[in-house]
């Protein structure tokens, strides 16, 4: 569990001359972003990095984290990589595959023995390779990353889209597909497009209600779902100093609904406070020699304008709390303003289920402003009107909030607490429901709000708003309710109102816990056998996919042309798929199954080109995949935003999908893609969109001569023979085009390890 002080050390002894070798290249003071990718930069790589826009860079990472669910494929990955043991520190957290039913004590019992086979793989593969290893029940990754491994000024990579949590510390911790984790544990330099950057200021302080939560919803409606693709987003100011470390974390977690790469924050004295509370005292020692390179230069901040290529200024002072939805995260909404868009959209004002905890917002301080809410639900004699959930981030701050009274505050009020696990965010959710077609309303803590992910039913409304507006809500049962400003009857019919919430950043007595669900790899992990049974539902050794034939790509049959949003919960759906996670055969049964076919405006329903007849998607691609026949998916803007999962590009791949063709592409997944040697091409014109027919069939032209910079050419046949030729751009560059050469970068890593 032990941090690896030296590596810090390593990174805090170059981060004085990168800087100053980056600020004498390129002629002007640098960014708390900039300063921390070029000290990251490969040697090779920092020769020509200085320039923002610049194509793909090559970093070395610090450190690997891997959630359970993901883990699965990216460690079968590695196993196929034929290294010893992993090259930079990395960890594996059991937090996916948890089920919230009953509450914390039977649930983690009840997927200790539903996993077992899943588990007894991830320790004895980490044990093997010289992984760290958390325990279900542990936490969720990114609240034990932040209180065990990001430190100031680092760089991590994680198997989870919200790996940006880290950012609250001052690390530049990026999402990505279990491919990149497998290149980096692998020794493999990892490359990243070298982002834009949008600096937020914060200026003035929150008080009252108004939290840290409702500065990321304030931004997420500023530059809504596709706003922050391609960049970094640096907060910075005297509000940014004035926020805890867990709430800057809050933030940076949540940055993910924007796009953006990641967010960060500078280390300052909240940072300090919190590696002190967290037995940390020793990062903060060293980061305390080296502060002045852990922040942006003064010149950045004084003009912002001239170093960011975009800006966006919040007054703390003024920020009011905010609801975002439904459907969608970016859909913000002033609490002073959620009643009236309630009753104006026809929103169900009933509310059935209130959420809060997770990885978003599970701090200490979280839990005792929300706590401070709850417990004048008794002192006041308010009846609790709707069901109540309360999911902690880690072990850590379960411990201490139970010793210090908070979690019986909640069981007071009706609270049920839940295992220390993803659970009802990712859709790992028993709703208690008695009509599922009814439309119904939910308000969650969580950072994710897509129709179908919290309980499969897209009848929910699903709403997102700090841990205390959402425990205020369940409290009145009343979307129309406001907390701030108005009154509820109690018990004895009396009117009474909220008081302002109260929160303790660190707990007075100090972090404690008894077992913090850590267990160290094998110092010697050669004689350790990783058993797989063939004949697993749940685990599937990996096959090397073919290597390109060398040839233009003719005669493929159009899979589906979704319409609209198509995320990769749409792609390759979680809640019951996850116990396939480590079984591609078997999860391809999920592909594209809740993408919506622009012919028909239905779901995994799509013409099957050899029939004639309509069927699910996964069944129609493995009838071409039968046949021998080469498909295409077409998609709209955006494509594959959310989650980090590689399985939504895995899953195509394996089933004999050859191309993705979109009007635009969420990096992580443009980039999941092109591991696995899929095209990942996009219209040049987006009206292209609209030539693309049911029965079409498709010839990608111009492969013998892929090239960077260079488009392809698409040839459109329609039935009754007429042609349409459109010309499709993409993004790979050298190395990318030999990963889909060689059927997959993992193939590439293979050859060099034997070589």
């Amino acid at each position: 569990m032990a941090f690896d002080l030296d590596m810090i050390k390593q990174v805090y002894s170059r981060l004085g001359s990168r800087v100053e070798a980056a600020r004498k290249a390129t002629g002007k003071p640098l960014t708390l972003t900039e300063k921390i990718l070029y000290t990251h930069l490969t040697e090779g790589a920092a020769q020509h990095a200085y320039t923002r826009g610049v194509d793909y860079v090559d970093f070395a990472p610090d450190r690997v984290a891997m959630q359970d669910a993901t883990a699965q494929m990216a460690l079968l990955q590695f196993m196929q990589a034929g290294r010893p043991k992993v090259a930079v520190p990395s960890t594996v957290h059991c937090d996916h595959l948890i089920q919230a039913k009953i509450g914390a004590d039977a649930d983690l019992d009840t997927a200790k023995n539903q996993n077992k086979e899943v588990y007894d793989f991830l320790a004895s593969v980490s044990d093997k390779y010289g992984i760290g290893f958390w325990k279900p029940g542990a936490g969720i990754i990114h609240q034990v990353v932040l209180e065990n491994y990001a430190f100031p000024g680092g760089m991590m990579i994680g198997t989870d889209s919200h790996t940006p949590n880290a950012g609250g510390l001052g690390m530049v911790a990026i999402g990505v597909g279990g491919a990149d984790a497998c290149d980096v544990m692998a020794g493999l330099p990892w490359e990243l497009k070298f982002p834009k950057l949008i600096g937020v200021k914060l200026t003035g302080k929150m008080s009252g209600w108004t939290s840290a939560k409702d500065v990321i919803l304030r931004v997420a409606g500023i530059l809504t779902v596709k706003g922050g693709t391609g960049a970094i987003v640096e907060y910075f100011g005297e509000g940014a100093q004035s926020l805890s470390a867990t709430g800057k974390g809050t933030i940076c977690n949540m940055g993910a609904e924007i796009g953006a790469t990641t967010s960060v924050f500078g280390y300052d004295t909240k940072s300090e406070a919190y590696l002190r509370g967290t037995e940390r005292a020793e990062i903060a020692d060293l980061a305390n020699t080296v502060k002045e390179h852990l922040t942006g230069d003064p010149e950045v901040y004084a003009n912002p304008e001239l170093y960011f290529d975009q800006v966006i200024e919040i007054d703390l002072n003024t920020l009011e709390p905010h609801v975002n939805g439904p459907f969608t995260p970016d859909l913000a909404w002033p609490i002073s303003k959620f009643a009236q868009a309630v009753k104006e959209n026809g929103w169900p004002t009933r509310l059935e289920v209130g959420l809060i905890g997770s990885c978003t917002n599970s701090s200490y301080e979280d839990i005792t402003r929300a706590a401070s809410i709850a417990h004048q639900a008794v002192t006041k004699n308010l009846k609790t009107a709707a069901e109540f959930t309360i999911t902690p981030g880690s072990e850590l701050v379960r411990y201490t909030v139970e010793r210090d009274g908070y979690l019986g505050t909640f069981e007071g009020m009706g609270g049920v607490v839940l295992a220390n696990a993803c659970g009802p965010c990712i859709g790992q959710w028993a709703r208690h429901t008695d009509d599922p077609t009814r439309k119904n309303s939910i308000i969650t803590s969580f950072n994710r709000n897509f129709a179908k992910r919290q309980d499969g039913n897209p009848n929910t409304h699903a709403f997102v708003a700090s841990p205390e507006i959402v425990t205020a809500f369940v409290i009145a049962g009343d979307l129309t309710f406001n907390p701030l400003t108005d009154s509820l009857t109690n018990e004895q019919g009396q009117q009474v109102k909220f008081d302002e919430p109260m929160g303790i950043e660190l707990p007075v007595k100090g972090f404690a816990v008894e077992d913090a669900g850590y267990q160290a790899p094998a110092i010697d992990g050669s004689k350790v056998e990783v058993k797989v049974d063939p004949k697993s539902s749940r685990l599937q050794l990996l096959d090397p996919f073919a290597a390109w034939e060398g040839t233009d790509l003719k005669g493929l049959k159009l899979l589906i042309k979704a319409k609209g949003k198509c995320t990769t919960d749409h792609i390759s759906m979680a809640g019951p798929w996850l116990k396939f996670r480590g079984h591609l055969d078997n999860i391809s049964n999920n592909m594209l199954i809740g993408a919506i076919n622009y012919f028909n405006d239905k779901a995994d329903t799509v013409k099957n080109e050899l029939t004639g007849e309509y069927g699910p998607v996964p069944a129609t691609q493995r009838a071409y995949k039968a046949a021998g026949i080469g498909s295409i998916v077409v998609g709209d803007e955006n494509y594959g935003e959310g989650s980090s999962r590689e399985h939504a590009a895995m899953e195509p791949r394996h089933l004999g999908v050859r191309a993705i063709l979109v009007k635009s592409f969420a990096r992580i997944h443009e980039t999941n893609l092109k591991k696995q040697g899929m095209l990942a091409l996009t219209f040049a014109n987006p009206a292209d969109y609209d030539k693309i027919l049911e029965d079409d069939t498709f010839d990608i032209v111009g492969l013998t001569g892929f090239a960077p910079g260079k488009p392809l050419q698409v040839v459109i046949n329609h039935k009754g023979g007429l042609q349409d030729t459109i010309t499709v751009n993409h993004t790979y560059n050298a190395q990318q085009i030999e990963w889909f050469k060689a059927g997959g970068a993992l193939n590439i890593i293979r050859k060099q390890q034997h070589a």
